[in-house]
């Protein structure tokens, strides 16, 4: 039953220990990741268009004043994603970037589908979610939050 208390037990019982092992390895792995995907992305609106040219197509999806959103994203997409990668401030700025995620998926990609080839909603979709999931759970044991002992 759904919501139920109970433990799913392992088929292969022997698997449990590199499962405990490996468990906050792998989410801090998977944060670690997601704040570099999500850091060049913002790198290259920095070094690429700059301020300008992201405020030029803000405007153009319906984002005013392009030039606040520009900047939200640029900042968001360097200092936040860094930030989510070594586990600072992690919540705040994985709710912000999700947030930032869910706009660009309402904005910019659903018109265009699902498909990401197309212009697509599937990668934001899948990068809002696991920054929401991270806003949820928190840098974890291996984050600056957890060596500092505070979280927001």
């Amino acid at each position: 039953m759904f919501g139920s208390k109970s433990q799913t037990g392992l088929l292969i019982p022997a698997l449990a220990g590199f499962y405990a092992t490996w468990s906050e390895i792998s989410y801090a792995l998977m944060r670690v990741i997601i704040g570099y995907i999500l850091f060049m992305h913002g790198w290259g609106k920095v070094t690429g268009a700059g301020v300008a040219g992201i405020s030029g197509y803000m405007a153009k999806q319906g984002l005013e004043p392009g030039v606040v959103f520009a900047m939200a994203a640029m900042f968001l997409e360097t200092i936040g994603a860094l930030c989510v990668g070594i586990g600072l401030f992690t919540r705040f700025f994985a709710a912000a970037l999700a947030i930032e995620m869910a706009i660009a998926f309402v904005f910019v990609h659903a018109p265009h589908g699902f498909a990401a080839g197309k212009g697509g909603f599937e990668y934001v979709l899948l990068l809002g979610i696991v920054l929401f999931a991270i806003a949820i759970r928190g840098g974890g044991p291996f984050s600056v939050d957890a060596r500092i002992g505070k979280e927001l």
